[in-house]
């Protein structure tokens, strides 16, 4: 089942700081902390769990991060342009935001703490999961280089995929809530690609994600039977 974003409007510090920001967003409630989740573009994401703020391949690109929410916690997959910009991370952090990131980023965010493929860790109160993220025959992402991330948010389990493929460790996941696929060849999935792992571990809400040009609506139509997988488009091109 597709879904058209609908505006809407959130109350309270977190919400309004949301609102501000003017991204699209996607609320779900849930007794004492909402999650929200602002689409940025590309493969950029803005979370907050209640009053934590977490974002997702800050760049400066699709954002000016100068004017955002401030980061508790910031994820980066990997080390490529369009998803590492320390100058994005620097203007969204402050005093006590954690920054965890792929080893392939340790040059550029000396800081940053490193977890590796199968790590985990609590980060800021969240666990946090990093997932490998590749391809499987192409090299634009080798094995062992790029993390995806499962974040635990209260009873939600967030997938973020990262660049990758469907993976046989992606296909294996279990008990994933919200996920995030990438969608753009020839450097992450076609969409039969996306449709295959979608089908393998069943997210109850499929996002596809730095999607360039592909057309979303054949993903739509390829998973319209799957029972108990709601395939949401949003703008993240």
């Amino acid at each position: 089942m597709a879904h058209s974003f609908k505006g809407l409007l959130f109350i309270g510090a977190t919400g309004s700081l949301f609102a501000q920001a003017g991204f699209p967003t996607d609320c779900f409630p849930a007794p004492g902390a909402d999650l929200r989740i602002a689409f940025i573009g590309h493969g950029t994401l803005m979370i907050a769990w209640g009053s934590t703020m977490i974002h997702v391949d800050p760049v400066g690109e699709y954002a000016d991060y100068s004017k955002m929410p401030k980061a508790d916690l910031v994820l980066v997959t990997h080390e490529h342009f369009d998803h590492l910009d320390p100058e994005a991370i620097g203007a969204v952090s402050k005093p006590g935001t954690e920054v965890v990131i792929s080893g392939s980023c340790r040059d550029k965010v000396p800081a940053a703490t490193v977890m590796r493929n199968g790590d985990a860790r609590t980060v800021k109160g969240i666990p946090v999961r990093a997932v490998p993220a590749y391809n499987l025959a192409k090299t634009f992402h080798p094995k062992g280089v790029g993390n995806g991330y499962i974040l635990t948010l209260g009873k939600r389990r967030l997938y973020v995929a990262g660049d990758t493929e469907n993976t046989p460790e992606m296909k294996s996941l279990e008990g994933i809530d919200i996920a995030f696929l990438p969608m753009n060849m020839p450097y992450t999935m076609t969409t039969e690609m996306v449709a295959d792992a979608a089908l393998a571990f069943r997210p109850k809400i499929l996002y596809p994600y730095h999607y360039g040009e592909t057309d979303t609506a054949k993903l739509t139509k390829l998973l319209a039977e799957a029972p108990g997988i709601e395939v949401r488009i949003r703008p993240m091109k």
